[in-house]
């Protein structure tokens, strides 16, 4: 079926800085070397295991996990995901099998845990949580990708002090992390009591990891326990120049084909959509998008709809699938509610995208500033309404590689013009 409502969409290539590491399993063996004098035989040695879906994640932890053995110790992998997994040891366990991470693919045990202690109190007053696994261990190696944050910015955001003080500190530390509420604090707390840990918990070093656009590994580093804090600062500045962004700053519509906690770890990424919704909080002066749909949710985020609340409208098929307890727990912890709010939900996607061009009917059609992206991580190649194509023709970051097209759905009412599915 053929809908005249909608703007004929074009398929666009973005080209991004593309900074990448051609050798992975060598770089990560040459980075570790530079761990090498901190273990010793007989030891056992934490490596960190997360809920995200990082680029070559089993084949650098596969390689970690030999470098321990080849020291003459135990490598264990601690789940660290703060309240991710509904905040269980069971659930931490599901999110590690559906990413692979297991101790028949990697070859050492895997240990989660959602109980902790307090361990002591920095300067200004934040509490030091560690997990009980975090005790059972003589060494701890956090492994993670450094990156922007989707609710806070500073000189830390994602990255080895988080994996520490979020990951490690479990439910308790992510806690304590949301419940700051204020951004600005955010940042030094994470230095703060990332440093108290490092002074307290065998922490030997990290790897740090950095991905470019296209989700491939840009940057692998070896990084000392007592250099982690300062090295992080200038990686994240790295880091946050090589991010992705959609083609323009100013849309009508965004439509998202699928969220979840794969993509991101708000289920959308807020950088990408423009939105925060944080309860008393500034939203961002850019991107500016008018309304956001989003059309189903990804089944490697397990039933967690985080985010939904920053569309304005989704799809019975969407909404079917969200797991309250699990969507409720993450935004609880992190006190952001309104991301858990649910936006108006239709039947097919087709009424949903048609009940979103209803509320442009204003705005004639060949004026209408629409893209239609996969998800918020991936946006290299997306859709752009033909009133678009003026503005981006004719500059190197953009290849135009498709012909105008009518926005279709089977009978079933499904979006046909898609970029996921390839």
């Amino acid at each position: 079926m053929t809908s005249h409502v909608f703007p004929r969409m074009v398929r666009i290539r973005q080209n991004f800085e593309r900074d990448r590491v051609e050798d992975v399993p060598g770089t990560v063996k040459a980075e570790l070397a530079k761990l090498e004098q901190t273990i010793k035989p007989g030891m056992t040695v934490g490596i960190t295991a997360g809920s995200r879906g990082i680029q070559n994640i089993l084949t650098i932890l596969e390689i970690a996990v030999q470098f321990v053995k080849d020291k003459g110790a135990t490598p264990v992998l601690l789940a660290a995901m703060g309240s991710h997994g509904g905040g269980s040891a069971a659930g931490q366990k599901e999110v590690l099998d559906s990413l692979g991470i297991t101790e028949e693919r990697l070859g050492a045990r895997v240990i989660t845990c959602d109980k902790g202690r307090e361990v002591g109190t920095t300067e200004n007053g934040w509490k030091v949580f560690m997990l009980e696994s975090a005790f059972e261990v003589d060494a701890i190696m956090p492994i993670n990708r450094v990156k922007t944050h989707t609710s806070f910015k500073g000189t830390v955001e994602s990255g080895l002090a988080k994996k520490l003080v979020v990951g490690l500190g479990g439910p308790a530390g992510a806690t304590q992390f949301h419940a700051e509420g204020k951004s600005e604090r955010l940042s030094p707390l994470l230095e703060e009591v990332a440093s108290a840990i490092i002074a307290k918990m065998p922490v030997v070093g990290g790897l740090a990891l950095i991905e470019n656009a296209y989700e491939e590994t840009a940057k692998i580093e070896g990084i000392l326990a007592k250099d982690i804090i300062e090295r992080e600062r200038e990686l994240l500045r790295y880091s946050k120049s090589l991010m992705p962004s959609l083609p323009v700053e100013h849309l009508d519509a965004l439509v998202v084909e699928e969220m979840g906690k794969n993509y991101s770890g708000t289920g959308l990424d807020t950088n990408i959509v423009g939105r925060l919704r944080i309860q008393g909080g500034a939203e961002p002066v850019a991107p500016v998008i008018h309304y956001v749909s989003v059309l189903d949710l990804s089944e490697a985020s397990h039933g967690n709809a985080t985010g939904i609340g920053l569309a304005d409208f989704t799809t019975r098929k969407l909404v079917d699938k969200i797991d309250r307890k699990a969507t409720y727990l993450n935004c609880l912890t992190t006190t952001f509610v309104a991301r858990a709010f649910l936006p108006l939900f239709l039947d097919t996607e087709e009424e949903t995208l048609k009940t979103m061009m209803h509320c442009l009917r204003n705005t004639p059609l060949d004026e209408v500033r629409m893209v239609c992206v996969p998800n918020t991580l991936y946006l290299t190649d997306c859709y752009v309404s033909e009133a678009l194509i003026p503005e981006l023709s004719g500059k190197e970051r953009f290849d135009i590689v498709g012909s105008p097209q009518e926005v279709t759905f089977d009978a079933d009412g499904r979006l046909q013009l898609r970029l996921g599915a390839e």
